[in-house]
Parts: structure tokens; sequence; C-alpha cells
């Protein structure tokens, strides 16, 4: 599917080809492409395509790379920085980073995990360049695949994006957090961009059986969707994958960052990347002292011990077991709908 034209951007085919498939084989040995058809969407789906630019940083600021670059050698750094397995700023606005393009190997990562089958319809929260929705339409087809974004800007160039690649899925302008109604009964949805907890919207707009996967406090968490006596619900684990995104716009950022009182905590613990992922996920509710006490005890828990629970009444974060000692609720407040939540009964599911 989605076949693409001549390169409208101008870096030489043979040269673009190479790039591209020095990219598949490097993502290949992280084991991520086992699965034919992703390794056959990433051969196929031309990257530069959907970064015409993008932005180095540098002390101060930014520059900004092109494919239509009159100087050669600019032109050919652009053109491996887009088939470098990294992530690629997109768009700055006053000197903040607003949409970027997601390292190709966590995005590969993410759509295995995605479980995607043949027919299931797909949900894609951040459209940014368009590059993802172009992949996840090579596997499913066009018709079978919505991305929704909140900035039109960001809209309108990753449907021109699409368009050049060869493809037309659904590209909605919109607040990602309350889904895509219209277009819902969705198998999967798909975020790429961090949450502050998971909108309910979203399991509403799923069917029973379908799979959320989602950024979450610097991890990536994978929820089962269910429904049961007393509502639809969706529960599961983070996977062992470290992940930073851009933040999704348009929803409450939550708490106050957990970073503020680190004063007087062992270095080893406050720069530990998992302990600084049990203090995200928990977004000060726990003071660091008992958080660092917590860790240390608990074995320094890696992430694929924690999980989140949501419920038509709210949402909660635990460790180990969702009935647990150790649960956190996630969410603005400590309010209905948001916060703790009461525990649902797994009986008749």
């Amino acid at each position: 599917m989605g076949a693409h034209p001549v390169d409208p951007y101008g870096p030489d085919e043979a040269a673009a080809a190479a790039a591209r498939a020095g990219l598949v084989r490097e993502i290949a040995l992280t084991g991520a492409l086992d699965d034919p058809a992703w390794r056959a969407a990433f051969e196929e789906v031309p990257r530069h395509l959907f970064v015409p630019y993008y932005f180095t940083s540098r002390p101060g600021g930014w520059d900004r790379l092109w494919g239509g670059d009159p100087d050669p050698v600019r032109r050919g750094r652009w053109l491996r920085g887009a088939y470098a397995d990294a992530p690629l700023a997109t768009r700055v606005r006053d000197g903040e980073l607003i949409s970027s393009s997601s390292q190709p190997s966590l995005m590969a990562r993410m759509l295995v995990e995605l479980d995607v089958r043949d027919g299931h319809r797909v949900l894609e929260i951040g459209a940014g360049s368009g590059y993802n929705a172009a992949l996840l339409s090579h596997r499913l087809g066009d018709t079978r695949v919505t991305t929704v974004d909140l900035e039109p800007e960001i809209t309108e160039s990753a449907r021109t994006h699409l368009a050049a690649a060869g493809y037309r899925p659904t590209v909605l302008t919109g607040d990602g957090a309350r889904g895509c109604p219209e277009r819902a009964p969705f198998d999967r949805i798909i975020a790429t961009c961090t949450l502050p907890s998971v909108p309910r919207s979203w399991t509403a707009q799923s069917r029973p059986g379908a799979r959320i996967l989602a950024p979450l406090a610097t991890g990536l968490i994978t929820l089962g969707v269910t429904d049961a006596p007393q509502g639809r619900y969706a529960e599961g684990r983070f996977l062992h994958t470290a992940a930073y995104f851009v933040p999704l716009r348009g929803v409450p950022a939550g708490r106050a960052g957990p970073y503020r009182s680190l004063g007087g905590l062992p270095r080893r613990a406050s720069e530990h990347e998992l302990f600084r992922f049990l203090l995200t996920l928990t977004a000060g509710r726990l003071d660091p002292r008992e958080a660092l006490s917590l860790w240390e005890r608990e074995g320094r828990p890696a992430r694929e011990r924690y999980g989140v629970t949501v419920t038509q009444d709210g949402q909660w974060a635990w460790l180990d077991d969702p009935a647990g000692p150790y649960v956190w609720p996630l969410g603005q407040d400590d309010g209905p709908g948001t916060g703790a939540g009461r525990r649902i009964s797994r009986g008749g599911s």
C-alpha cells in the first residue's frame, strides 16, 4: 500500500534508499522488526518525506536542517539525520519543543507491543510528522487509521507529508484527550505523547479486548480493556522500556514536579533512572524520602512491576498488585473520576 511518488524535497533517491536500508538494519538488530509486516513498513515508508526540515539543539537555541538546502553538505547532514535512529525535533515555538518525530527503534517496539491484527481500527493520539500514521496505514490500510492532534498546523503538515508518501489515513484536529467518538470504536489506541493519566474517553471508545499503549511517567503502559458488571475498565503493566515524549497538550499537567526537594537524598538514588520513574509516577504524592525507603525495601523495582488500573470512577498506579499495599491515585486530584476511585471486583471478567 502507499507507493510513494518522486521525492519533492530533492535528495538523491539512491542515497535515501541506502540510508533507509541502513536504518532498518539497525532497528532489526534490536529485535524490534522480527514481524515481517512491520519490517516491510519500515523498509517502504520514506521517513525523510515526513521530516523535510527538523531542528538540532545548540547552546542557546536551535539549528534548522532542511532537504532543500542549497548547501550539499548541510543537505547531506539533513538526510543522514532523517535516517538516524534518533528522535527529531520537528516543531519549536518560542524555544520550546512542541512536536517531534520519535526514535524509530522505539516506534518499532511500540508498534510491535500494540499487537495489531488485520482488520483492526487504530486511533493514534499525537499526529506529529505523520510518520507513525504512515507505518500504521502501510500495515492496516488507510481507512482503518485515525490520527488526532490539537494543533492545526501539525495536522495540516502531517496530512501533506502523508499525501506525499502516498498515504491517506483520517487526520483530525482536536483534543486527543477526548479521543475521537465519531470514528469509534477502536481495537487499538496508541499515544505518542506523555500523559499525566489515562483519559477515560479512550476506554469508552475501545472495544472489549482492545489494547491501549501510551507513554506515562517516563515509561510505556499497556492496558487491556475489559467489560465487567461495574463497568468498563482497563488494566495493565509497564514495559521495561524507558520513554520520553513531548507532553500531551490540552490536559492539565497534574501536580507540581516531584523533583523539587531531592536535596539530602543519596546521589546514587536521586540520579537513578528507576527511582526517578517512581517519583514521576507518584507525581509528588510520596515524600521523596518515603519513596526512597519503599524503593530500596522492594529491591529497586523495575518498570515491569508497576501497573495502572482505570475504572469508571478513577484510576491508580500500583506496585506488583492492583489490590496490594502500594497504590497511588493518578490524575489532577483525588476526586471522583480523576483520583483514587474504587477498586473493581474482577467477578465476571
